[in-house]
């Protein structure tokens, strides 16, 4: 092992694993974008953090994550010590590394970032991982004896997978319920697998029940289990609920043919790429009406939206052969909410972004079929209650942009079930899962508080994740889930 020296950053540029060739992109390939570092690779890129004294990339990541101490075991070539730090904070830090807005988190905070560029914290995170699993690590749980206690999570997506993983090491039984055939929610039905290969999911979900967590799958509550059944079986329950009801933005002509909301065309065309589903698709859970996957070869599509969900959709419908892909968001690029280095990889496969335009109307073609989009020049206003500059109409500017297929990524908003309300479980006006808060990073509660995070209005009921703050990135799910199950321990008085 080397010694580490001061000027390793000077001494080795900022690099990212390779690429798949943008013309492979192009032409349909779904593996991962990123590949993965080799040893040599990894241990260079991790000698290049200069191991701040106040260290700005765990202040940067909502998990506070011990980014300079693992990367250090990583440079020391102690992957296993590496990949145990990792995980006493991040119950996925493989996910985590390969779908986690590093531009804008750890890596943006990095001290390094002003000029020399930030170390590459995720690409390192994920070998680190990778690299341990493939070894036959696994979480040491010999500190953990059974407590007897058994939790209900109702939802396979990040924040109950986090909430299961947590659980577990307190030594308390982990059953978890998704309506879906496969865990990780959006993880594996959402977001496409050029960003995160699905065996990584399977790999988890083997990592998770070595560790005692237990899965039903195909089960929805409400319908296949009571929510009376749960509470009468289980110490506690956890909601992972997430959201899944597409934000609409009631522009006129939304029912047109080949007018699609992002869920229902990324869930769809995740099936059909790992080979579960043909091109006719299928019934998707919590969708009433069957969305169908049009063929996307040689046409033009539009994208409605800005953020990371807009991304997935252009970069899906470049690899699904369509002729011309376009993102239309009404304000400008620096405003957009999305990761920057997912909005130069679209770019970078031919997506021609469309930025202050607001979208007014989808017109027919007089069969019943999109045939455009009628869209507007904006400026930036005052800012709205959030501080973000409002996008205002220009008078006189309205275009339209031809397209054959347009697809609707303005958001996701809480579905909330109506068996919540019967068990007491009180709601926001947005439907959004009220829940005691959170304390601030680092403050940790008196031991005789009363105040329990993340539990509901029913004692007995945990919430956490997007169900409970709107949708937002996997990591912040992934720290509620966690920072929910400590709150669990804490009532079932286990730990």
């Amino acid at each position: 092992m080397s010694k580490k020296t001061p000027q390793a950053f000077l001494q080795n540029a900022r690099e990212m694993p390779a690429r798949v060739p943008v013309d492979d992109r192009r032409q349909g390939d779904w593996n991962e974008l990123y590949g993965r570092f080799e040893e040599a690779e990894a241990k260079k890129q991790a000698s290049r953090c200069l191991d701040c004294g106040n260290p700005y990339c765990s202040w940067g990541c909502p998990l506070h994550n011990y980014i300079p101490q693992w990367l250090e075991l990583a440079r020391e070539g102690r992957v296993h010590e590496a990949a145990a730090l990792c995980h006493e904070t991040n119950p996925l830090p493989e996910i985590c590394g390969r779908v986690c807005p590093q531009d804008r988190l750890c890596e943006g905070s990095c001290t390094l970032n002003d000029g020399f560029g930030a170390v590459t914290i995720g690409a390192v995170e994920k070998y680190i991982v990778d690299k341990a699993l493939a070894e036959g690590w696994t979480p040491d749980l010999s500190q953990a004896p059974s407590t007897g206690k058994r939790v209900a999570v109702i939802g396979a997506g990040p924040a109950g997978l986090a909430c299961a993983d947590r659980l577990a090491r307190a030594g308390v039984q982990a059953v978890v319920f998704d309506r879906y055939e496969q865990i990780g929610g959006l993880l594996q039905f959402g977001i496409p697998s050029f960003k995160l290969d699905k065996s990584v999911i399977a790999t988890r979900r083997a990592t998770l029940e070595g560790m005692g967590v237990e899965f039903r799958l195909g089960v929805e509550i409400g319908r296949d289990v009571s929510m009376d059944t749960l509470l009468g079986e289980f110490d506690a329950v956890f909601l992972g609920l997430g959201s899944y009801r597409y934000t609409d933005g009631g522009l006129p002509g939304q029912e047109l043919t080949h007018v699609l909301p992002a869920l229902p065309f990324l869930v769809q065309n995740g099936r059909i790429v790992v080979g579960e589903d043909d091109a006719e698709g299928r019934p998707i859970a919590g969708w009433e009406d069957q969305v169908r996957l049009p063929d996307l070869r040689g046409k033009r599509v539009v994208v409605l939206g800005g953020g990371d969900t807009g991304m997935d959709c252009v970069r899906s419908a470049v690899r699904l052969g369509a002729a011309e892909v376009s993102c239309v968001y009404r304000r400008d690029e620096a405003s957009m909410p999305g990761s920057a280095r997912e909005v130069a990889n679209a770019r970078e496969e031919g997506v021609q972004f469309l930025f202050q335009r607001a979208p007014l109307a989808l017109l027919d073609d007089g069969a019943g079929n999109v045939r455009a989009v009628r869209v507007a020049e904006t400026r930036l206003g005052e800012p709205d209650a959030r501080g973000r500059r409002r996008p205002e109409q220009v008078p006189g500017s309205e275009i339209e942009l031809p397209a054959d297929v347009v697809i609707i990524a303005f958001g996701f908003q809480p579905d909330p079930p109506a068996w919540l309300a019967e068990h007491g479980i009180a709601l926001r006006d947005d439907g959004r899962i009220r829940v005691m808060p959170a304390p601030p990073p680092h403050h940790r509660l008196p031991a005789d508080s009363d105040v329990l995070p993340y539990q509901t209005a029913n004692a007995k009921v945990f919430a956490g994740g997007d169900g409970v703050r709107g949708a937002d990135l996997v990591v912040t799910a992934v720290q509620e889930g966690r920072d929910a199950a400590a709150s669990i321990v804490r009532f079932l008085a286990v730990g």
